[in-house]
């Protein structure tokens, strides 16, 4: 029987420390960072450090992201100390670092508490029943997609001004009398928790405070503000539309067959408004979705829709389908919500799809519905007509209005698939 083989030697290794600073490390951190030939973190973690931690001393450049293998590689066979905020791999540099160095053993991890956990220690609050949102390096519109009722949230912030910003967005969704605390300096000398305040309490004059905080929210919505779910199928007033919108109950119905799963990419082929995207990227905080919009108004629209919603990360292109894909990555599903008979569009859309892949495509025309035949015939699938009725006044009484029905082809992509969809 062969021996064991040794573990690989880490070529970098990351280090979290906390608002405590040295004095809080562990004897195994503190001894990774006094022989560490280069450390490399934030100023102010450098600066947590005492003078016998001699290795040369790398502050991150900005953006921070594409700076780290170019520092990696300039630094290459050296002993490498990281210095993180908590648990580096918690919305920390650990994922960036893994992602670059990749071989198993190439990365050594430090953690030390995370000021989620400190936080949740301090309010009492069972860590897995709590919502976590991180602002930094991202825009404050993503806490939208989080607010229910009754919920609590513990928001990373980006500085001082986030616990004003996620006030403002509180108020402005109907969320005003949501509960709010800060948390300063969790785990430090200097830690400080400001009293509950409302949204509606919260002074736009406020003083900041330390930058270096997290923001409890426990969520109360208005009685008037709109109930938005975390199924699809939201209200069609949730949208800002000009008729050009999948309907609130066969957007349910897409969603549904389109089957959104964490991580995967959408292309939603004439946006809209951008409900379909934009229920698909509410389902996890992963899904991804980029959606193609000829019409630059619409395309401002689905924008604006988006951030309202919660998902500001949604990709708008603008331009007309099919040459619009050239250049996108290739996706997970799609949707076809409209221009069905622009010349090879049918074909690019399924070209594109990897096996397993599916597209699902909506018309309320003869002639798109032909297409859409014609496909199901070669590729097999799922061909539906969905009829929805509302029930309206009529005189004194009350009857069934039907909507347009719409005609549905869902089908899924697999290795023994022919090409030529619409040929």
């Amino acid at each position: 029987m062969n021996p064991a083989r040794p573990a690989p030697t880490a070529a970098v290794t990351v280090v979290g420390i906390g608002a405590d600073g040295w004095e809080g490390l562990t004897d195994v951190s503190r001894a990774a960072l006094s022989e560490a030939e280069v450390l490399i973190g934030g100023p102010r973690q450098l600066d947590l450090l005492p003078p016998h931690c001699a290795g040369e001393r790398i502050a991150w450049p900005s953006p921070l992201r594409p700076a780290v293998p170019g520092l990696l590689a300039a630094h290459a066979g050296r002993r490498i100390a990281v210095l993180a905020s908590g648990d580096p791999m918690f919305y920390g540099i650990g994922r960036a670092l893994a992602e670059e160095v990749g071989e198993a053993g190439a990365l050594r991890v430090l953690p030390h508490p995370s000021s989620v956990s400190h936080a949740a220690a301090r309010l009492g609050w069972p860590l897995e029943d709590v919502e976590v949102v991180t602002l930094v390096g991202r825009p404050a519109a993503r806490l939208a997609a989080a607010l229910h009722d009754g919920r609590r949230i513990l928001v990373l912030s980006a500085g001082a001004g986030t616990p004003g910003e996620v006030a403002a967005l509180l108020r402005d969704r109907g969320f005003g009398a949501s509960r709010m605390r800060v948390l300063e300096q969790l785990g430090g000398a200097r830690e400080r928790m400001t009293d509950e305040a409302t949204a509606d309490d919260w002074p736009e004059a406020r003083p900041p405070g330390d930058p270096l905080n997290i923001v409890a929210v426990t969520c109360h919505r208005a009685p008037d503000a709109p109930r938005l779910g975390a199924v699809p199928g939201l209200p069609d007033d949730a949208y800002e539309h000009d008729g050009q919108l999948t309907k609130r109950h066969v957007r349910a119905v897409t969603l549904g067959t389109l089957a959104p799963a964490p991580g995967e990419l959408l292309w939603d082929i004439g946006g809209g408004s951008g409900s379909i995207a934009i229920e698909w990227m509410r389902t996890h905080p992963s899904c991804r979705a980029i959606t193609v919009e000829r019409d630059p108004v619409r395309a401002a629209r689905i924008i604006r829709n988006a951030d309202r919603l919660g998902v500001p990360g949604l990709r708008v292109v603008t331009g007309a389908a099919p040459a619009a894909l050239a250049e996108l990555p290739p996706p997970d599903a799609v949707f076809v919500g409209g221009g069905l008979t622009a010349p090879g569009l049918l074909d690019a859309c399924w070209e594109a799809l990897p096996a397993g892949g599916r597209l699902v495509a909506n018309t309320v025309t003869l002639e798109s519905e032909a297409l859409l035949a014609g496909a199901h015939r070669r590729h097999g699938g799922e061909l539906v007509r969905l009829a929805v009725a509302h029930a309206v006044p009529v005189g004194g009484f009350t009857g069934w209005r039907q909507a347009m029905p719409v005609t549905q082809w869902a089908v899924q992509k697999t290795l023994d698939t022919p090409s030529g969809a619409n040929r």
